[in-house]
């Protein structure tokens, strides 16, 4: 990862500059061409939180769980750590 971490000449951070903006003016052109202004999405609802049934709960088991874990031991379940 040294190769992004290195010193810069005036020469280079001017034409760094100078591709940033180009990229900042061809976004900002495209922008400008759009014409129709986005609705905002929204959706009235009388009932917006959900209610558990108790079956859901029933459901649930230690068991399944372990069963589905990927990677497990005894008494708990391991989990991936810093794979992603």
């Amino acid at each position: 990862m040294d190769f992004l971490f290195h010193k810069i000449s005036e020469k280079g951070k001017e034409e760094i500059r100078k591709q940033v903006k180009s990229i900042i003016d061809f976004f900002s052109n495209k922008l400008s061409k759009i014409d129709k202004a986005v609705k905002e999405q929204f959706i009235e609802r009388e009932n917006c939180e959900r209610i558990e049934k108790e079956e859901n709960k029933e459901n649930f088991s230690r068991e399944i769980m372990f069963e589905n874990a990927p990677d497990k031991n005894k008494d708990f379940i391991v989990a991936e750590k810093k794979k992603w």
